[in-house]
């Protein structure tokens, strides 16, 4: 038997085109170009400011637009929010902001505090702010986040410290957000943060959940005090006043009622010592002119009047005494 002959093909190796060395640093000085360019450009947001630094050091500020910059690692962008209100929360954290927000308060390290009167509190409460210099806020403070969240903190229990239980559970909590914007803004200032506080917004303000039903028992007999107090005041002012008018009334009329007893008399005085000298002067004229007004004084008031003769004689036969008399 024939063993076949075996023939070898030789496959001849295709080689690449041979590129020039000339064309491949043209792309690779095109590319780095590429890329220097596209570093070289960005974009602020208009409620931003690009604070630029050079090799770390602060170098100048960007303004809203497209800006040009020396490429990466030369020169580098940090955006700051400048125009946008930002918030820090305190004892609670927001996990789903909107109308119906979910909320998580698990932090009692941070809204356990100790009243002015040595009672506890739960005060939970955010911080409104705004970043009003970037490079004070981004180079002045280390760790600024952190450090402003301390300064919060720590401005509250003082604040906080200073306050009776009832006045913070109660009327205080206006007063209390107000002092602490003061002060913080007053230790940001004196930090150089760069800061400004907007708004202090206490959240809820409670007593501690082991003593919250012995609290609002005490808080419901201080509410039913004040209603009986408010309810005793307002019959007070109902009554009081009435009776205070009703013996002026009696006291004036009294007064009145003597003033005109007191000038009748005056008058009746003065009268008969005019007539008195009247009569001195003329006894028998004086005596009938009293006397006639006398008599017209009597018969105004008579309804019936009968005049006859002094020496008449039949009047009962003439005179019917069961009905009037008719013409």
């Amino acid at each position: 038997m024939e063993t076949p002959n075996i023939h070898t093909l030789n496959v001849k190796k295709i080689k690449p085109p041979k590129i020039p060395i000339k064309n491949v640093a043209t792309l690779i000085l095109l590319a780095l170009a590429a890329i220097i360019l596209w570093n070289s450009w960005f974009t602020v947001e208009p409620e931003e400011v690009g604070v630029v630094l050079r090799f770390g050091k602060y170098v100048r500020e960007a303004a809203p637009g497209l800006n040009f910059k020396m490429p990466d690692p030369i020169e580098t962008v940090i955006k700051v929010p400048v125009q946008r209100q930002l918030k820090e929360e305190f004892g609670f954290r927001t996990l789903k902001p909107g109308v119906n927000s979910n909320f998580k308060r698990n932090y009692k390290g941070e809204s356990l505090m100790l009243t002015g009167d040595l009672n506890v509190a739960v005060v939970e409460w955010s911080t409104q702010y705004r970043v009003r210099d970037p490079y004070l806020f981004l180079f002045k403070v280390k760790a600024i986040r952190t450090t402003f969240r301390d300064m919060n903190e720590a401005v509250m229990r003082e604040v906080i410290g200073d306050r009776s239980v009832d006045h913070i559970l109660t009327v205080g909590r206006q007063e209390i957000a107000e002092q602490v914007k003061i002060k913080l803004q007053k230790l940001c200032n004196q930090y150089e943060t760069g800061i400004a506080v907007d708004q202090i917004v206490l959240q809820n303000v409670t007593p501690p959940d082991p003593v919250k039903p012995s609290f609002n028992e005490v808080n419901q007999a201080q509410q039913e005090r004040e209603k009986m107090i408010n309810d005793a005041l307002a019959e007070y002012n109902r009554v009081i006043p009435r009776a205070k008018g009703e013996a002026l009334k009696t006291i004036q009329q009294a007064e009145g009622y003597a003033a005109d007893r007191i000038n009748r008399a005056k008058g009746d005085a003065a009268f008969f010592d005019q007539l008195l000298k009247a009569y001195s002067r003329s006894p028998e004229v004086t005596r009938k002119r009293i006397y006639l007004e006398t008599m017209e004084r009597i018969y105004g008031r008579i309804q019936k009047k009968y005049i006859f003769e002094k020496d008449l004689k039949s009047l009962l036969p003439l005179l019917s005494l069961d009905k009037e008399v008719t013409k």
